[in-house]
């Protein structure tokens, strides 16, 4: 331990311990770890994120894209699978640098998850207005458009015209509506995202089988667009910053961790809801990309609704509106299990004493951590109200990728420190694995542009003062738990 004990970190038996605990019950099964991976990786890929990326970045090759992206995740899924079986508490990346590199460390990564979470929702939910206006104008609702659009941005109007955006209010409803739904209680809000992630599903594979139908094969030619000159602006180099831009789409392992100690059985249930999330979610993606990219010329994907637009090629406008409660599904349970995971990390932060404690209070007849899901859900509303998605957007793939990272470390450092303790999960290939899912995580954060590193600086430097102005003066393990 140093001077300052910014080093000290909490045992792993410790953390085992912790889930033994009564805090959150226990009401997650395989399927429903699975179906809440599902819910947050199929949405803002494939009904967004895929067609701005093929536009301005890979063209047809975004598939690669997606690719690249996937074989990225299938390293660090299993490093998350053995780390979420090991250590079946809630709090994801952050508890597991808590075991490893220390509190100081932990710190810095949880922060950091809050703004990958609460941007993320964000992003999303901006997305989801999107659709839902869109859907709506079909059944001759229409909402003013400069209300469904952030400050500062253009709105388009019936005939053409653009007026400026003032309030993004759909977005800001869906995370509310959410919110409240998720204080209510896990349990429900599991069904509810089993629900809705099995009709997202029949949509995409809808699409995939009936779109394919529709393909124009000129389409994909050339399938990796020339660079223009620019780094990362197609060619190989934008393909990897296709990568790393849709990467943002494979969080939702990354969240399913978050889950463990409401898990009925974390040991078997957590990898089960890990890998099998991800490698059905990564083969769609692949097939979606390949059809929506055959429908229509990449160059004109760069839209808030890309499958609609590919779907309009096909000429039929009943699909059109399935494809649109589709994606309003996919983007719903995203936002969710967004919403659930930023909560939960909070809640964990908050245990350790590094936040106010109020925000690990468990409501006692609804079981959930309210105070924080209640902060944490306006916190989200206003910022889905009023910042564009461009900006939410660019904010989050860097945060997630400097998650994995320290994933994979802790794998390997746990082998080594806690070599006795039994896993029932191992990662296989350790140190490889770990040390191939670092390489790809690290790689891919190289291709993000420079403006998303230093926002994430500029946002680390506010979390360290943070740290030292409250959260080491209020450290458990550091001075103990304080009377409550």
């Amino acid at each position: 331990m140093t001077d300052l004990g910014l080093m000290t970190r909490k045992s792993v038996a410790s953390i085992i311990a912790e889930a033994g605990e009564h805090t959150l019950g226990k009401t997650l099964g395989a399927l429903s770890i699975t179906a809440l991976g599902i819910g947050c990786i199929i949405g803002a890929g494939i009904f967004v994120l895929t067609g701005t990326a093929a536009a301005h970045y890979a063209g047809p090759a975004i598939m690669l894209s997606f690719v690249v992206g996937g074989i990225a995740c299938a390293f660090v899924g299993l490093c998350y699978a053995e780390l979420a079986a090991l250590l079946p508490v809630s709090g994801s990346t952050y508890t597991y640098t808590y075991a490893t590199l220390g509190e100081l460390f932990a710190w810095v990564i949880g922060w950091d998850l809050i703004l990958e979470y609460a941007m993320g929702a964000s992003t999303v939910a901006v997305g989801w207005s999107g659709y839902i206006v869109s859907l709506l104008h079909n059944f001759g609702i229409n909402i003013p458009p400069q209300y469904a659009a952030a400050p500062w941005t253009e709105a388009k109007l019936a005939d053409g015209s653009t007026v400026e955006g003032i309030v993004n209010l759909p977005a800001a409803f869906i995370v509310l509506a959410l919110t409240a739904m998720l204080i209510g209680g896990t349990k429900e809000s599991a069904r509810l995202n089993n629900i809705m992630v099995g009709i997202k599903l029949a949509v995409v594979l809808a699409f995939i089988l009936f779109g394919v139908g529709y393909v124009t094969p000129a389409n994909w030619h050339p399938f990796i667009p020339d660079n223009t000159g620019t780094f990362g602006q197609f060619g190989w180099t934008g393909v990897m910053r296709g990568a790393s831009v849709v990467f943002f789409a494979f969080i939702g392992f990354d969240a399913v961790s978050t889950a463990a100690q409401e898990a009925k059985h974390p040991q078997t249930d957590m990898p089960i809801g890990i890998l099998g999330s991800l490698l059905i979610c990564t083969i769609l993606y692949v097939a979606v990309a390949g059809v929506l990219t055959g429908l229509v010329p990449y160059t004109e994907l760069g839209v808030a609704d890309p499958i609609a637009k590919g779907v309009d090629v096909i000429g039929q406008t009943w699909f059109s509106v399935l494809i649109k409660i589709g994606a309003l599904s996919g983007l719903t349970t995203v936002i969710l299990v967004l919403l659930y995971g930023q909560s939960r990390i909070f809640f964990q932060i908050a245990k350790d004493g590094l936040l106010p404690r109020l925000f690990s209070d468990v409501h006692p007849s609804l079981g959930t951590p309210w105070k924080s899901q209640l902060l944490i859900g306006i916190v989200v509303a206003v910022v889905a109200a009023l910042t564009p998605i461009d900006i939410l957007g660019e904010m989050v793939s860097i945060g997630t990728l400097f998650a994995f990272v320290l994933v994979c470390g802790a794998v390997i450092y746990l082998r080594k420190s806690d070599a006795e303790i039994a896993r029932p999960f191992r990662t296989p290939g350790v140190p490889v694995v770990p040390v191939l899912g670092m390489a790809f995580s690290i790689l891919l954060m190289v291709f993000l542009p420079w403006e998303t590193w230093l926002r994430l600086i500029v946002w680390l430097v506010i979390g360290l003062a943070l740290y030292f102005v409250y959260g080491r003066r209020h450290s458990v393990l550091l001075h103990g738990a304080p009377p409550r």
